[in-house]
This record gives structure tokens, C-alpha cells and sequence, in this order.
């Protein structure tokens, strides 16, 4: 087999790894009772799998493909993706690196994957994930657009919140994430994510509202969609919270 063959071969598998296992599989996904409501309006009358939305995304049209910052990422996960430096990576199933544009220009960052997410190696999969899909959708962003990451990229067991020496761990590797697709805004979801990548002590409540910073980069927190799947009362904060969001990004 010529070099050339066995690069494609080679790459071929990491996409499959990055991207999921049902990768040319066209799977509509059967939508639970999430009932959004009138707080989301849903602009979207199907929903198609992340995985093949992913593969629309990567199609030689998009500008996005073959672009540095794809190589960049794709080879980082090529280092990490074996990760065993703390607990998590001995009980995972698959490490979640992340999906999105590798060019995008909004990064949205969840605590860490569950039970779905785990199983298919991909973020925000599960009911949360579609949640979060009708979200961007309702502020006229497509799933493909951005790139969603965790904070930590291996399952807690039981879906706990990861410790504080899994999230010193494993934060870096967000880090590199950010440092390769250089967006302009960033959406925290969920205390854990936003206590983390702002390195802030303070509450939820507290810390909604205001424009953080990290480094040159615009970050605005809100709500995990599991937290609102939980609490519906909370879906109007977290509507005011992404609207504000889409009103930074249309004034860049």
C-alpha cells in the first residue's frame, strides 16, 4: 500500500473516531418530550442526527475543510484521544473530543459527557443535546456552525461532576482546543463549565448577565440544558441569557 493510501486510510479513522460511529448513517432522531416551549421557538421542522450533520459540514463545499485549524485538531486529538492521566480515562467508552466547525467563530463548553455522549464519542447527544440544538436553532445558529467541547472529555461515572483534580487534568486540553479554533465568543453551560474556564468562586446567578473574558475572548454564562430539562422555570433566564449571546455576536 502506497504512503499516500494509508494517509487517507489513517485519516479516514481519526474522522470516524472524531465524528462518531454512525458516520454515513442518515438517522432522523426521534425527539422526546422536551416540549421548549414558546421561550425557544423551534425554526427547524427535522432533526437530523449530529453525526451526519457533521459529515454535511465537512463536505469539500465547506470552506472549512482541509483548513489548518482542521489539521491542527484532528492531529491533537491524534495525541490525547489515549489519555489516561487521572481515573476517567480507565471507565470511559470513548473520548469525547468535541464536533463543530473547526473554524467557528462561537465555541460552546458543557462539563462533561454522559451516558449517550460516552457511547457515541460525540457532545450533546442526548436529550440535553437536543435541547441545546433547538436552543442555537431559536438564535439562528446551526449546530454545525459552532464547536462544542467539554470541560472534561471523559464520563464521570454516574454522571457526577468531575473533581476538581479531573478538571485540572483535563482542562489543558480545552485549552488547545480554543488556542487552535480562536473564536470570538464562548457560551459556558453550567456552573462547572463556567467556574472552570473562569477560573471564578461565584454562583451561577452571579455570574449571568455580564460579558467575561478569557484572554482576548468574550464569554457569556448560562444555563446547562440538562439543568433546564430539570427545571423548566428556568428556560426564560437562559432565552434572555443566549439572546444576549446572539446580540454580541451580530456586533462583532
Amino acid at each position: 500500500m502506497t504512503s499516500a493510501k494509508q494517509k487517507i486510510i489513517e485519516s479516514l479513522l481519526v474522522q470516524k473516531e472524531l465524528y462518531g460511529d454512525e458516520l454515513f448513517r442518515k438517522t432522523i432522531l426521534t425527539e422526546p418530550d422536551l416540549n421548549v416551549g414558546k421561550d425557544f421557538p423551534n425554526k427547524v421542522e427535522k432533526k437530523i442526527s449530529p453525526s451526519l450533520k457533521k459529515i454535511e459540514s465537512l463536505s469539500v463545499s465547506n470552506s472549512s475543510f482541509g483548513t489548518d485549524s482542521t489539521e491542527k485538531l484532528t492531529q491533537y486529538y491524534k495525541e490525547i484521544c489515549e489519555c489516561l492521566e487521572c481515573p476517567l480515562g480507565k471507565t470511559r467508552n470513548k473520548f469525547v473530543f468535541g464536533v463543530g466547525d473547526p473554524n467557528a467563530k462561537v465555541m460552546l463548553v458543557g462539563e462533561g459527557p454522559g451516558a449517550d455522549e460516552d457511547e457515541q464519542g460525540i457532545p450533546f447527544v442526548g436529550r440535553a443535546g437536543q435541547l441545546l440544538t433547538k436552543i442555537l436553532e431559536a438564535i439562528s445558529f446551526k449546530r454545525e456552525e459552532v464547536y462544542i467541547a467539554n470541560i472534561v472529555k471523559c464520563r464521570p461515572p454516574g454522571n457526577r461532576t468531575p473533581n476538581p483534580v479531573e478538571i485540572e487534568t483535563c482542562i489543558p486540553y480545552l485549552h488547545k482546543q480554543i488556542e487552535i479554533i480562536q473564536p470570538k465568543l464562548i457560551l459556558c453551560l453550567g456552573t462547572t463549565a463556567a467556574v472552570s474556564l473562569l477560573k471564578r468562586k461565584e454562583s451561577l446567578g452571579a455570574m449571568r448577565n455580564k460579558v467575561h473574558q478569557v484572554g482576548e475572548i468574550k464569554v457569556v454564562v448560562t444555563y446547562h440544558p440538562a439543568a433546564l430539562l430539570r427545571n423548566p422555570n428556568w428556560k426564560k433566564d437562559c432565552w434572555a441569557d443566549v439572546q444576549f449571546f446572539r446580540k454580541l455576536y451580530d456586533e462583532m
